[in-house]
């Protein structure tokens, strides 16, 4: 009887997990998620490796901010209503990875949440955080696309004196005043972490392209200024011969590796500003019949077949950044609701994939 029962036990959790359920905080690469799937299990969720969410590295430039200062008016989240605007479609899986994070953890808190996807447009993303406001959110959490034009948003919510805290990038605005904190990685540092990688997969010598990530926001500037600073400062042997964006996507990033190949069949590196570049650049060198390994690839991002890909050969490094912003994200609002201090800028944690440890951290990956 006892067998049976776990049997069936173990057969259901296999089921949900396969269903892509949100409040897996880990879901694999390739599960494609709705939007409007808002079920969860704190079961599931507890048991995933790494759905404990983010690492607080440090509070950035030290600054915070309050209700007071922000000119809000303290309120209980727990009957509260939260937006949520996601940027871009969920082919992605540092998107799915995200949602779900977010998803998952308004469920596990009894939060109401309000959802939207803007499909990688910013100017439905724009309209979608309106709507969000329309809808009465009397909070939001904004993954943006891009990081200017945020002013019709800024101003509505303003107005209401809805508090906003962005996730993964920045907006260009002034923070405790348009909106409350910024919680993300630091991706000057992630590109000069990539840039080490590259030197030590290359040998610190050779010629190297850059698959940039899309254009008009913070994620693709700092992680190209971090990356280019670093190797021109501990590798002069290394030379920046080819940039050109893959616009954050595996298609346009094998698109561009296909084009590079032509141009450049002898190119040492490839540093792809996101694994789905990296995964593309993959898929292109094997169409070229290129050996595992022939081409060094460096990564960011953190993904399961980005991980797999080192693992088989393919891909040298991977710097992660981590997704799961549900726990950090509501701890932040739910803080500053109460009235606390929280920092302007949070940045977290973020560890890295190599031949050392892919294999045996594989399950940490989204």
């Amino acid at each position: 009887m006892t067998q049976t029962v776990l049997h069936r036990r173990r057969t259901s959790a296999r089921a949900l997990f396969a269903a892509g359920l949100v409040a897996s905080l880990a879901l694999a690469t390739g599960c494609a998620k709705s939007e409007d799937d808002n079920s969860s299990s704190d079961k599931a969720s507890s048991s995933a490796k790494g759905d404990a969410g983010q690492e607080v590295a440090s509070s950035g430039t030290g600054k915070t901010c309050d209700v007071a200062a922000f000119g809000g008016k303290k309120l209980d989240l727990k009957g509260a209503t939260v937006g949520f605007s996601q940027s871009e479609k969920e082919a992605n899986p540092f998107r799915i990875a995200e949602t779900a994070s977010i998803k998952a953890e308004a469920s596990k808190r009894g939060i109401k949440l309000l959802t939207a996807n803007a499909q990688s447009q910013f100017s439905k993303q724009i309209s979608d955080v309106q709507d969000l406001i329309a809808k009465g959110a009397d909070l939001l959490v904004i993954a943006p696309l891009n990081s200017d034009g945020w002013e019709p948003v800024l101003r509505a919510a303003g107005a209401k004196h809805i508090p906003i805290i962005t996730v993964d990038r920045k907006i260009n605005a002034t923070a405790c005043k348009d909106y409350v904190s910024f919680i993300g990685s630091d991706f000057v540092e992630q590109g000069k972490r990539a840039a080490d990688q590259m030197i030590e997969a290359t040998g610190g010598k050779g010629t190297i392209a850059i698959l940039l990530g899309a254009a008009g926001n913070n994620v693709t500037t700092e992680r190209t200024k971090g990356f280019e600073d670093q190797i021109k400062a501990k590798a002069p042997g290394l030379k920046v011969v080819f940039k050109q964006t893959g616009e954050f996507a595996r298609e346009k990033g094998q698109a561009v590796t296909e084009q590079l190949i032509q141009s450049k069949p002898d190119i040492t590196g490839i540093y792809a500003e996101n694994d789905e570049m990296g995964l593309g650049a993959v898929n292109a060198l094997k169409g070229a019949g290129k050996k595992a390994g022939a081409v060094k690839i460096v990564t960011v991002d953190g993904t399961r077949n980005a991980v797999q890909g080192i693992v088989d050969g393919w891909i040298s490094g991977v710097i992660e950044s981590n997704p799961r912003f549900g726990p950090l994200a509501f701890q932040t609002l739910d803080s500053f609701t109460k009235g606390d201090k929280v920092g302007q800028d949070i940045v977290i944690k973020d560890s890295a994939y190599t031949k050392d440890n892919a294999k045996t951290d594989l399950d940490k990956a989204f």
